[in-house]
């Protein structure tokens, strides 16, 4: 069966990007991103990957999902962001964008559309943001990867948005400390 992963950048204080969807406080050059890069491979969007020579195929998924916020970060330089992955936007509101042929658009329950792409064969499930959507998938996470960086926001998107108090235990898996100040955490399921 597959896994979903929700792998992230996050800040200290667990924000995934400031109040007005702002992420250029994390860290993408340093010590850490060769190697996070190696692990994760694919995560970037496929023309930046291009651009920075940066291989996007051999990487641990071969799906993306996005809540409607994180995708429309691109927008409107990049309406087809990951066209190496089968990319899933979740919305109840917007209509696709020109350019973005490759994208699946849904407003189905999340958890149903998980539960379906697990039952397929594949490789893994990324999801790629944002908290609204985590917390809406909490349950069926399967992994948890975060790049921690070293900066507080102190408000903004939460890693797992408006999540209610419910306890679910993850077991640590690896937890690697970079010069850069980033710390890629690594938990699954307990």
């Amino acid at each position: 069966m597959r896994e979903l992963t929700y792998f992230v950048a996050v800040s200290v204080d667990g924000f995934i990007a400031g109040p007005a969807g702002q992420f250029d406080q994390f860290l993408v050059e340093g010590d850490h991103a060769g190697e996070i890069w190696a692990k994760y491979r694919g995560t970037a969007p496929t023309a930046l990957a291009a651009a920075a020579g940066l291989p996007v195929q051999g990487g641990p998924f071969d799906t993306v999902l996005m809540g409607w916020n994180t995708y429309a970060v691109g927008l409107p330089e990049l309406p087809d962001p990951y066209q190496h992955l089968r990319q899933i936007v979740f919305t109840h509101e917007h209509e696709a964008p020109e350019g973005a042929a490759g994208v699946e658009f849904t407003d189905r329950d999340p958890v149903d559309v998980v539960r379906e792409l697990k039952a397929e064969d594949g490789a893994g499930i990324w999801l790629c943001g944002g908290g609204a959507l985590a917390a809406v998938l909490a349950d069926e996470i399967d992994r948890v990867s975060l790049k921690l960086n070293p900066v507080l926001l102190g408000d903004g998107v939460r890693l797992f948005g408006d999540r209610s108090y419910e306890p679910a235990a993850l077991r640590p898996l690896a937890v690697t400390a970079y010069e850069s100040g980033v710390v890629l955490a690594e938990y699954v399921r307990s």
